[in-house]
């Protein structure tokens, strides 16, 4: 019995869907086949629009959040709080806190968080122009919104001991149970994350 696969074009379509985060090797040949079956999935328009946002779109000068015209939108919007400065991660984390409407002030994407086993280093991480934006502002409050994974604290207690001669404010956000989750289901560390957060 021949070992039957699909033709050249659709086995190199798979692999390169599998390469997107989160896209296992069964999605990617789902996905796959369904572009090739359905003519309605116009993977001239998707063509397009990926060759289209890898041109246009950059990161922001100022902060590092995503945009088409050197500065973003947010760091543009002249009503927000010049005196709150929230750091996070990636740019993908500024919008849960904006949909949130919590918060009315600017951000700084790193660009990531310290990890020596995937050679991170602070010299690979947006600190620099953090320091720059501090020390250009008075009265600032830096807000750490970095994750709770040993990098992310790593990162938080790096940027802290950094900006204790600057002239600002450095606070974490609080971490614990989310909403709706039962004290059954939280491991330690998120409960005594909650006990110290409490208010």
């Amino acid at each position: 019995m021949p070992n039957l696969n699909y033709p050249e074009p659709i086995v190199q379509l798979i692999a390169e869907l599998k390469r997107l985060p989160g896209v296992g090797p069964r999605s990617a040949e789902r996905i796959a086949v369904w572009m090739i079956q359905h003519k309605k999935s116009n993977s001239e328009a998707l063509s397009c629009v990926l060759n289209l946002s890898r041109e246009s779109v950059s990161l922001c000068k100022t902060c590092g959040f995503f945009s088409t015209l050197g500065v973003c939108d947010l760091c543009e919007d002249k009503d927000r709080e010049l005196e709150t400065l929230c750091v996070v991660e990636q740019p993908t984390d500024v919008l849960p806190l904006e949909r949130s409407g919590a918060f009315k002030g600017y951000y700084h994407c790193l660009g990531g968080k310290l990890s020596p086993l995937d050679n991170t280093s602070p010299d690979d991480l947006n600190i620099g122009s953090l320091i720059k934006r501090i020390s250009e502002t008075e009265d600032l409050e830096v807000i750490l919104a970095l994750s709770s994974d040993v990098e992310g604290e790593a990162t938080a207690n790096y940027l802290a001991e950094m900006l204790e001669s600057k002239p600002c404010k450095v606070t974490r956000i609080a971490q614990g149970l989310p909403a709706g989750g039962g004290l059954e289901h939280a491991d330690e560390l998120t409960l005594m994350r909650a006990l110290q957060g409490r208010r």
